[in-house]
C-alpha cells in the first residue's frame, strides 16, 4: 500500500506488509521533503533542537548534508513526540538520508494501518508548518501546539487493518541474489517434486505447484509467496525474492526455514534509492535476517557481500564455493557451520569433525553444461546445500540434480540448440543474461562450445530499468567477446525509455571497444533470425532473451532446430576443448 499527500513535505507513505530493509517486521515507510528544515537559519535550528530535547545538536549550515543528518534526528524525535501524545509510549524509528539532500526516509513498525497513516501525515503537516513559518519556526509555543494537536488527532484515529503477513505452516526456502535465483528455485522445486513432496514455487516466470504453472507472470515478490502458501496441500514453499518486492512491500512471510543468497552483482542500481552494491546487499540480506535460528542460511562464500550476511543472521550458516580450500569455507567450518564444495569432481559437503560427504559427480549434472558453466556449478552447489538443509536425503538430491534437464526444466536459461544452416549446423544459445554478469556468463558458454574457426554472433539487449552505464558496459562486454553484434530490443520492457536511446548507449559501449554495431531489431526473434541468417557451420549464435522466449523457441523449431540434450552438450564441449592447445 502506497499513497502520496497533497502537502509539500509528505512525498510518499507506504505500508510494508512484511520484513523489510528497516525492520524484521511490518513497517511504515515515509518519504519526506525536508526543505523547510534544511533552510532554517542555524540559530532557529538550534532552538528547534532544544524544544525537541535533542542533546548535543550540531545542525550544520543550511542546505548542507550535515543539516540533512541533523534533520533525520530531529524528525525521528518529532515522530516520537507526536506518538507519545497519541498514546504510543514506545516506538522504534529508523531515519535515513534520501538520494537527494532534500529527502529523508523514515520508517517505524505498524499494527494498525489507519494509525500508521495518521502518524505519517502528522509528521508531514508539522514539517509543512515549519516550512511555512520559517522565520518563527523555532518558537517552542508553536511547535509544542502542533505536536499536541497532531498527537490528539492520532489518539482519536480508529479503524484500519493489521499487516497482511503470512506465518507459514510448512517449510519455506527463500532465494535471492542478482543472478541464478530462478534457476535455483526451479532446481530445488524439481528435487522436491521428484521426492514426492507437493511443492509450490514462485519466480519471475510465475507460480508453479507440483511442476505445473498455475499463474503466469512475475511473482518474485510477496504476492508469489502468498499464492504458493495458500494453495491447498502444498508441503514445501520455494520463493524467489527479488529486490523490488522487498523495497515496495517487504518480504511476504514472517520467517523462512532456509535462505539462499546466490551472489551480489550490479543490477537495477539507481532505482528505489539503491545506488551501490553495498546497499543492494543490505536489501537482499533481509531474507537471511528472518531465517529461523534452527534453520540454515546458505551463502556464496566467494562473494564478499554475500558471505558477510552470516554476521546478521541467527540461523546456522552453510556456505558454498568451487574452491575446497576457500578461506571463507574454512572459517565457517571453524565456526561450526557447513561447506559445500567440489572434491575430486564431486559435489561434497564438509563439516568439522567428520569426513567429506560426496553427493553427486559434477560432470553428471546437466545444468552445469558438462562442467563448462561456472555460474551453474555454483548454483548446483547452493541447491545441494539448500536441499540437504531442508532434510532431503543425499540420494534424493543426487537423483534430482542428475535428472534436471536445462532445456525441459529450465526454459530460457542457458538453453543450447543445434540449428541447420546451408553448409552444416550451428549452435544457438538462449539465455536471459539480463546484466553484465549474465552476459559474461553467456559468452563463457558460447566460447566453451565453439569449435575451431567458429564465430560468435550475439544479440544484445535488456530491460530499460537500468542506468545508462549498464547499457554502455553491455556494449563493451559484447564487443570484446563476440565477432558480430546486433541489438535485440524488448518493446514490452522499455520502462519509460525509447529504443533509440537504449540502442545509442549499447552502440557507444561497443564503439569504445572498437566495434561498430550496424543492425538493431524491434524484437528478440527478429535478432535471432538475422544472426542465424548470417551464420556459417560451426558458428555459435546467442540472444539475450526475455520477452520473446516462447516465440524464439517456436522459431528455432520451425527452422529445424533441436534442443540439445546433456550428451550433445557434453560432446560439443569436448570437441571444442580438445581442439585447443
Amino acid at each position: 500500500m502506497a499513497a502520496t499527500s497533497a502537502t509539500g513535505s509528505l512525498v510518499e507513505f507506504r505500508l510494508l506488509e512484511g520484513p523489510n530493509l528497516y525492520f524484521p517486521r511490518p513497517a511504515a515507510k515515509v518519504t519526506l521533503n525536508i526543505e523547510g528544515l534544511l533552510q532554517l537559519p542555524t540559530a532557529q535550528a538550534q532552538e528547534l533542537a532544544a524544544e525537541l530535547d535533542l542533546g548535543r545538536a550540531r545542525p550544520g549550515p543550511p542546505g548542507s548534508v550535515f543539516r540533512q543528518r541533523f534533520a533525520g534526528r530531529a524528525v525521528a524525535q518529532l515522530v516520537r513526540s507526536i506518538a507519545r501524545v497519541g498514546g504510543v509510549t514506545r516506538l522504534a524509528i529508523r531515519a535515513r538520508p534520501g538520494t537527494e539532500v532534500s529527502e529523508l526516509v523514515l520508517a517505524y513498525p505498524w499494527r494498525n494501518s489507519a494509525r500508521a497513516d495518521a502518524l505519517g501525515r502528522a509528521v508531514g503537516d508539522v514539517l509543512d508548518q515549519i516550512a511555512a513559518t520559517r522565520e518563527g519556526a523555532g518558537s517552542g509555543r508553536r511547535l509544542a501546539e502542533a505536536i499536541q494537536e497532531q498527537g490528539k488527532r492520532l489518539r482519536g484515529t480508529t479503524g484500519g487493518r493489521g499487516p497482511q503477513l503470512l506465518r507459514p505452516k510448512v517449510p519455506v526456502v527463500a532465494i535471492t541474489g542478482t543472478n541464478g535465483k530462478t534457476t535455483t528455485a526451479r532446481m530445488i522445486g524439481f528435487i522436491a517434486q521428484r521426492a514426492r513432496v507437493l511443492v509450490g514455487w514462485s519466480s519471475t516466470d510465475g507460480v508453479y505447484v507440483d511442476g505445473k504453472l498455475v499463474e503466469a507472470g512475475d511473482y518474485s515478490g510477496p504476492g508469489g509467496a502468498a499464492r504458493v502458501l495458500s494453495h491447498p496441500g502444498v508441503q514445501l514453499a520455494v520463493t524467489e525474492t527479488a529486490r523490488g518486492g522487498i523495497l515496495r512491500r517487504g518480504v511476504g512471510v514472517a520467517w523462512n526455514d532456509v535462505s539462499v543468497v546466490t551472489n551480489i552483482t550490479a543490477d537495477h542500481l539507481g532505482l528505489g534509492g539503491i545506488n551501490t552494491l553495498d546497499q543492494l546487499a543490505e536489501v537482499k540480506a533481509v531474507i537471511t535476517r528472518i531465517t529461523k535460528p534452527t534453520g540454515w542460511c546458505v551463502l556464496n562464500a566467494d562473494d564478499p557481500r554475500t558471505f558477510a550476511m552470516r554476521l546478521g543472521t541467527k540461523a546456522r550458516v552453510w556456505v558454498f564455493s568451487r574452491d575446497p580450500d576457500s578461506p571463507a569455507g574454512r572459517k565457517v567450518l571453524d565456526e561450526g557451520g557447513r561447506f559445500t564444495t567440489l572434491l575430486g569432481g564431486w559435489v561434497s559437503v564438509l563439516e568439522s569433525g567428520t569426513d567429506p560427504l560426496p553427493v553427486v559427480e559434477i560432470i553428471g549434472v546437466p545444468m552445469t553444461l558438462a562442467g563448462l558453466s561456472r555460474v551453474n556449478v555454483e548454483n548446483v552447489l547452493g541447491v545441494a546445500a539448500a536441499a540437504l538443509a531442508l532434510g532431503f536425503e543425499v540420494s534424493q538430491v543426487a537423483a534430482g540434480l542428475r535428472e534436471f534437464d536445462p532445456g525441459e526444466n529450465n526454459p530460457g536459461r542457458m538453453n543450447i540448440w543445434t540449428v541447420p544452416v546451408a553448409d552444416g549446423t550451428i549452435s544457438v544459445v538462449i539465455d536471459l543474461a539480463h546484466n553484465e554478469a549474465g552476459l559474461e556468463a553467456l559468452l563463457e558458454i558460447m566460447n566453451g562450445i565453439r569449435p575451431p574457426g567458429g564465430r560468435l554472433l550475439l544479440g544484445v539487449g535488456t530491460a530499460g530499468d537500468r542506468t545508462d552505464d549498464v547499457f554502455v558496459r553491455l556494449g563493451q562486454i559484447a564487443a570484446i567477446g563476440a565477432d558480430v553484434i546486433e541489438i535485440a530490443h524488448k518493446q514490452d520492457y522499455l520502462r519509460g525509455r525509447t529504443t533509440a536511446e537504449l540502442g545509442a548507449l549499447i552502440k557507444a559501449g561497443a564503439a569504445d571497444a572498437g566495434m561498430q554495431i550496424e543492425r538493431e531489431h524491434p524484437t528478440e526473434t527478429d535478432s535471432l533470425a538475422s544472426l542465424v541468417g548470417q551464420a556459417a557451420a560451426g558458428d555459435v549464435a546467442a540472444v539475450m532473451t526475455h520477452q520473446d522466449r516462447d516465440q524464439v523457441d517456436a522459431w528455432l523449431r520451425e527452422h529445424g532446430g533441436i534442443r540439445d540434450d546433456s550428451a550433445t552438450v557434453r560432446a560439443k564441449v569436448l570437441r571444442a576443448t580438445s581442439a585447443r592447445p
